[in-house]
């Protein structure tokens, strides 16, 4: 018999992580803290990776029924010449499929489907999960899937890594018509990205420096290319979502914890990454709770998904008594990964908004 997992949270890594529980034969619940799932706009990139992983949890084919491919984006600047082009042939080339676009509530609305479709896994919303040993008293495995300020892993892990700001913020929308041109326009201290997103429309957004409100956003980019001033024009304020961009900082020594203990560390030690006051029981951490990056690489969705298909295969592999072996193979897949990703992302962004644009475009000249 497999063993009873709780997952806290239900976004795009969490619903993906009970799924792939219950396929593996698990008994599986989820906590919520809204009140209903996130479905606003704009898109997710889903790299060819996560598609695959997507495929073994049974959600690819209702994935790709509302995605839309992602073949051609140009890095811009303000005035419309060319600098360089993302790497989305060589991508498509490599994996023998496209990186595919779409739209949050499609994802979101999928992924839900695909656990409902086993008829009993609840999903509690409305529950701020805060007594995370009571949780971890009643379960086998706890996953926290509950965003960049994760209380899973506050409990377990401690405050050494918490979200840290960029001093920017992007805000975010979907335009009514289709734009001719995608990618990336990058000015100084600002950048503006367009992509396909579903038929007529267009996903957009814009960085700006954190104090810039939504009235000051449409001279920032008085006098660039079209669309941009177009898109920011015809769409409505109101409708714009503002998204702090922040990152987890320190990176996390381990994305598990596992109970002092044989087979888990010496006893009477503290594993590595768990504090001396952390609950009792067996922890894993998936997507922003593990490991929160700026959107610059366009990989938050598909990382999260990549550690629920890491995760759960481990966990169907190692069988239920195996748990402890599952979680090691797990974070040794995962986490360096992840992080690399991250820290990627997070360079990228700096280079992106700098405000030293002559040696910043020179370089861009230097890609292939």
């Amino acid at each position: 018999m497999a063993g009873t997992a709780v997952v806290v949270g239900a976004g795009v890594g969490g619903l993906a992580t009970a799924t792939g529980l219950r396929r593996a034969g698990w008994t599986v619940s989820v906590r919520e803290r809204r009140t209903s799932l996130e479905r606003y706009g704009t898109a997710f990139g889903i790299h060819p990776t996560a598609q695959a992983a997507l495929d073994r949890l049974g959600i690819g084919e209702a994935l790709r029924r509302h995605a839309v491919p992602y073949r051609r984006a140009d890095i811009r600047t303000p005035d419309g010449r060319v600098r360089a082009r993302l790497p989305l042939e060589r991508i498509e080339k490599k994996a023998g499929r496209p990186e595919l676009l779409i739209s949050r509530p499609h994802l979101i609305d999928a992924l839900l489907a695909g656990l409902e479709a086993f008829g009993d896994v609840p999903v509690t919303f409305g529950e701020n999960v805060t007594d995370v040993a009571a949780l971890a008293a009643g379960h086998d495995l706890v996953v926290g899937a509950d965003g960049i300020r994760s209380a899973v892993r506050t409990a377990v892990l401690g405050t050494r890594s918490a979200p840290r700001d960029t001093g920017t913020v992007a805000w975010i929308g979907i335009a009514d018509f289709e734009s001719d041109r995608h990618g990336e326009t990058w000015g100084s201290g600002r950048f503006f990205g367009m992509t396909p997103v579903e038929p007529g429309r267009t996903n957009w957004y814009a960085t700006v420096p954190a104090a810039t409100t939504a009235d000051e956003l449409r001279p920032y980019f008085a006098g660039w290319h079209d669309p941009i001033p177009r898109i920011l024009a015809e769409t409505d304020p109101a409708g714009w979502i503002r998204y702090e961009m922040r990152h987890l900082y320190p990176a996390l020594p381990s994305f598990v914890s596992l109970p002092a203990g044989p087979g888990a560390g010496r006893t009477g030690t503290v594993p590595a990454g768990r504090t001396k006051s952390a609950p009792a029981g067996v922890f894993a951490l998936v997507g922003d709770a593990a490991h929160a990056m700026t959107p610059n690489l366009g990989q938050g969705a598909c990382t999260a998904i990549l550690d629920a298909d890491s995760l759960t295969r481990a966990v169907a592999a190692h069988g239920p008594h195996g748990l402890p072996a599952a979680l090691r193979a797990y974070d040794a897949e995962r986490r360096r990964s992840a992080q690399r990703v991250a820290l990627g992302s997070r360079t990228l962004h700096r280079f992106m908004s700098t405000r030293r644009t002559a040696l910043r475009d020179a370089l861009l000249t230097l890609l292939p």
